[in-house]
């Protein structure tokens, strides 16, 4: 368990199975389902190995991220805290996860309207290495529940795709 000391406490841990319901409460509420899709794969992203942020004994953070190979994807990452660290001490979590199981390449998806993810990410040293057009409106082939439009009114369509090389 990692402490995050200062005026915003908070401990990080790796899920349990006893996090699952909980896990698929976060998915539901701020993806609109279990299910994830990125560059055409689906996941389940509630059966997926993550780390939670805990304050005062309640869940304030969730990150969810899939191994393949020398490569771990985030698959979804969400502080429900604001601001205060909470998303970038759960990012340094699988960074160093990342390592130890010897991987090469921490990357994610976010789609072309999430420009918080796009600052949040190039800002902890991420590079855009790829735009996949059309490929949400691909993905909603798999995922209907993905919405047309995300923040503020812009249209989703697109995929960014953002690396950091460990």
């Amino acid at each position: 368990m990692l402490t995050q000391p200062g005026i915003h406490s908070f401990d990080i841990r790796d899920l349990t199975p006893d996090d699952k319901s909980w896990v698929s409460r976060v998915l539901v509420q701020y993806w609109g389902s279990t299910v994830q899709i990125t560059r055409g794969q689906r996941f389940q992203a509630d059966e997926l190995p993550g780390v939670v942020a805990v304050r005062d004994g309640a869940e304030v953070g969730l990150l969810t991220y899939n191994i393949d190979g020398d490569a771990c994807e985030i698959i979804t990452h969400n502080s429900m805290a604001g601001h205060g660290g909470i998303g970038s001490c759960l990012l340094d979590a699988v960074r160093d996860k990342a390592r130890e199981l010897g991987c090469k390449r921490l990357w994610l998806i976010t789609t072309n309207d999430n420009t918080p993810a796009l600052r949040f990410y190039q800002r902890r040293g991420f590079d855009m290495v790829a735009l996949h057009r059309e490929a949400v409106t691909q993905a909603r082939k798999i995922k209907p529940e993905i919405p047309n439009v995300g923040f503020d009114g812009i249209p989703i369509r697109h995929e960014f795709e953002l690396e950091y090389m460990l």
